[in-house]
């Protein structure tokens, strides 16, 4: 399995954080320019990956103010798991960690885990970005 993390601290109390990312009609948001096709519901996304893939997710666990798991409700070109955690800092900010759980042979890892690193990034990025 090949881990993949991205973590920021958002200037927000975690019960905040964690309601934005619980909806995910909210992740279009902290998704890059190459995610079109979009339609969600507040548990469930469907995109495309420009060059890639179609991708159906379902937030599959809430654990409220800690973590969320989303996992892949078709096919998926690997398996797949993406998780949120937030954990409250203490002084009204909180630390706000993707983590993408890829199931990547070699060749896949080659071509993949620099895009899944750039992905987990930029969301972390907009999230911080977003909840300012």
């Amino acid at each position: 399995m090949t881990i993949i993390e991205s973590a920021v601290e958002v200037n927000k109390p975690v019960a905040e954080v964690y309601t934005f990312l619980a909806n995910m009609n909210n992740h279009q948001e902290l998704m890059p320019e190459n995610i079109y096709n979009w339609d969600s519901t507040e548990d469930e996304a469907r995109f495309t990956i420009q060059n890639m893939a179609k991708l159906a997710i379902k937030i599959s666990n809430r654990v409220e103010n800690q973590e969320l798991t989303a996992m892949p409700t078709e096919k998926a070109p690997f398996d797949l798991e993406l998780k949120w955690t937030v954990k409250d800092n203490g002084n009204g900010t909180t630390t706000a960690k993707h983590i993408i759980s890829a199931d990547l042979n070699m060749m896949m890892k080659m071509l993949a885990s620099g895009p899944l690193q750039k992905l987990a990034d930029h969301q972390t990025e907009k999230l911080k970005e977003i909840l300012a």
